[in-house]
């Protein structure tokens, strides 16, 4: 005959441990393909900079380079495909 295991009356006081098992999540903190455009100041909106300095998050130029801001763009040369768009859209 078997007996019937009956529920915890008082699950708390457990005298077993649980594990949460997580995945190893690997993140590719490397933003920038190590290319040429590291060298330029891109064009984004001053409102997606400002957003970016709040949150961390990274910014989207007009040339589609990603990247986090963290440098002075008045120190770099604009680049090229970022001004050669700009200037299309203000047609």
């Amino acid at each position: 005959m078997a007996v019937a295991e009956e529920p915890l009356s008082s699950p708390d006081q457990s005298t077993g441990t649980a594990v949460l098992e997580r995945p190893e999540v690997s993140e590719n903190s490397k933003l920038d393909d190590g290319g040429d455009q590291d060298r330029y100041a891109h064009y984004v909106s001053k409102e997606r900079i400002a957003e970016s300095r709040l949150t961390g998050r990274p910014v989207v130029a007009l040339c589609g380079k990603v990247w986090v801001p963290k440098k002075d763009p008045s120190n770099y040369p604009i680049c090229p495909d970022c001004k050669r768009i700009f200037e299309e859209m203000g047609r």
